[in-house]
């Protein structure tokens, strides 16, 4: 696998790496949510949910966009709907 950026999958996947994002990942892959409905929905503060927004803003998982004073998120990179696939598929311990 000479062309494989191990280095780029692997900040993706520690972008995945948390429970609460991988709920906000799970959200998104249906429809684009904007903050505060996405922090109603998964009951969190807005401190905190920008916190992981941005984390997964920073690494090219979601991407945003201004609705009048809303701002929504959607998912940027397919592979992590990929990922979520591929994790609810598989056996559990």
């Amino acid at each position: 696998m000479p062309d494989t950026d191990f280095e780029a999958h692997a900040q993706l996947l520690k972008a995945l790496a948390h429970p609460t994002r991988l709920r906000i990942v799970e959200i998104l892959k249906r429809k684009r949510v904007c903050v505060k409905s996405l922090g109603e929905l998964i009951d969190l503060q807005q401190a905190n949910l920008s916190q992981h927004l941005a984390i997964l803003r920073n690494t090219g998982v979601v991407s945003c966009c201004r609705e009048g004073n809303r701002i929504c998120y959607s998912i940027r990179d397919p592979r992590v709907v990929r990922v979520l696939e591929s994790l609810s598929a598989a056996p559990q311990p």
